[in-house]
């Protein structure tokens, strides 16, 4: 199983729920109507990932045939290193701790993996929040599209969605009242690919 990211989790938590109480599966309008989303291939999408990340199955030929797919309970709890601070809004200052965290094994990278705590609300639109963890994979080079722990200018560091543009790099918020970052390719170094959240409620 690869490691989900918070809006896959909500969904799948909704299609389990939904299954539970009514016995079928929601549509794509209901998905979408749960979550304010009101592209229906936005919801296609997510119901994709989840399809190849192992969660669920689905019949191309019916409405309303999504499968839970049984994952394994019990998976063991891994120590990861909490290395400190990252800015989901105006780039901060990396601030090292020396703390360690225990998340599930299924959101451990295939690298080294570490855990970074959020601060500010610049990613809020892909349900990350102040104070939240972001478990990240220690990568150097990121495709576009995924969301990166980003140093600018060898001092800045950020939580932002990462796309290589013309000749800049845009680091985007998840967030309409912000703008996005545009800086020199060499101006930008990747630190590492986000690949699960977690939030203590």
């Amino acid at each position: 199983m690869q490691p989900l990211t918070r809006r896959q989790r909500e969904i799948l938590d909704y299609l389990k729920e939904f299954i539970d109480e009514r016995g079928y599966a929601p549509s794509l309008e209901e998905i979408g109507s749960r979550f304010g989303l009101s592209s229906l291939a936005t919801v296609h999408k997510h119901l994709m990932n989840l399809q190849e990340k192992g969660f669920i199955r689905r019949a191309w030929n019916r409405s309303r045939s999504v499968e839970l797919v049984q994952t394994r309970a019990g998976g063991r709890a891994v120590d990861l290193p909490l290395l400190g601070y990252v800015a989901a809004g105006e780039p901060i200052e990396a601030v090292v701790g020396a703390e360690t965290v225990t998340v599930p094994e299924d959101l451990v990278g295939a690298r080294e993996t570490y855990a970074l705590r959020v601060r500010g609300s610049s990613m809020i639109d892909e349900q990350i929040r102040d104070g939240d963890l972001v478990v990240v994979e220690d990568r150097q080079v990121a495709r576009n599209g995924e969301m990166v722990v980003a140093l600018i200018d060898g001092a800045d560091v950020t939580l932002k969605t990462f796309y290589r543009e013309k000749n800049h790099i845009r680091l985007q918020p998840a967030n309409k009242a912000l703008a996005p970052i545009i800086a020199k390719p060499e101006a930008v170094r990747v630190q590492g690919v986000v690949i699960g959240v977690m939030r203590r409620y």
